[in-house]
């Protein structure tokens, strides 16, 4: 992305990725809007439900001791079956606390194993060229038993009616 004097596109996905810090500690969230009615309506709803997927997979089945990689591995595979594995550039995740970036890394190289306490976020995301994309991303602290999302947000796409 890069900044522009532009307008927002109507009917195009629009990926906000956003965050706050407090007492040292970071926070990190991704929801993705539509100003209007989606202009490919088949193509939003697709990678939408796709990426939704990848990430409720993941949320599910995450738990202390698997690596990074066999947790990107979860949402990777929901979304190379779905066709768009050229689309999802980035790892599933990554660790928060007192800076927005930092381990564990919930990607395809990195091997060290997910313990409780370590919070982390879950973000799979679908990029289309010439179209956009849809990314969903919550924090997440692993537990003994699995993770428990920390986000309160409501995941449905906010589709801008009054655009």
């Amino acid at each position: 992305a890069h900044a522009s004097d532009d307008p927002l596109p109507a009917g195009q996905p629009i990926v906000i990725d956003m965050g706050a810090k407090i007492d040292g500690y970071c926070s990190d969230l991704t929801r993705t809007v539509c100003l209007g009615e989606p202009a490919d309506p088949n193509t939003f709803w697709t990678v939408y439900n796709t990426v939704r997927a990848a990430q409720q997979a993941a949320l599910e089945r995450i738990h202390p001791g698997m690596t990074g990689t066999e947790a990107d591995a979860i949402a990777r595979e929901i979304i190379t079956q779905a066709g768009y594995a050229d689309a999802f550039g980035h790892s599933l995740g990554h660790g928060v606390g007192l800076a927005v970036h930092e381990g564990p890394r919930l990607s395809r190289f990195y091997e060290d194993r997910l313990e409780p306490g370590m919070v982390v976020t879950i973000e799979p995301g679908v990029y289309l060229t010439g179209w956009g994309g849809i990314r969903i991303e919550d924090l997440a602290v692993v537990r003994e038993d699995g993770l428990e999302v920390l986000s309160q947000s409501p995941k449905d796409p906010i589709i801008s009616s009054n655009w």
